[in-house]
């Protein structure tokens, strides 16, 4: 997972970061399992910080929202790479 890379992350790291399990994750970065469920989507997105703003409302949960004016140096890394 290009994110996790560049994140300098383990897949364990992730897995504690989501509440998504390192072998689920080994089978996503390897195609052998698709993120199609909308509940680990947003688990995902959720464990990450994503902003609202880069993934819009319907795939935030709205007990959580997505923290204001903190940005991790996992989504710092990821947006530099992406100007």
């Amino acid at each position: 997972m290009l994110v996790r890379r560049h994140g300098s992350l383990r897949q364990e790291d992730l897995a504690m970061l989501t509440g998504l399990g390192q072998p689920f994750l080994s089978m996503l970065e390897s195609g052998a399992r698709r993120l199609t469920n909308i509940d680990k989507i947003i688990m995902l997105l959720d464990g990450l910080d994503v902003p609202i703003e880069l993934t819009g409302p319907m795939l935030r949960t709205s007990a959580r929202p997505a923290p204001r004016g903190e940005t991790s140096g996992l989504l710092i890394a990821v947006g530099s790479g992406a100007n």
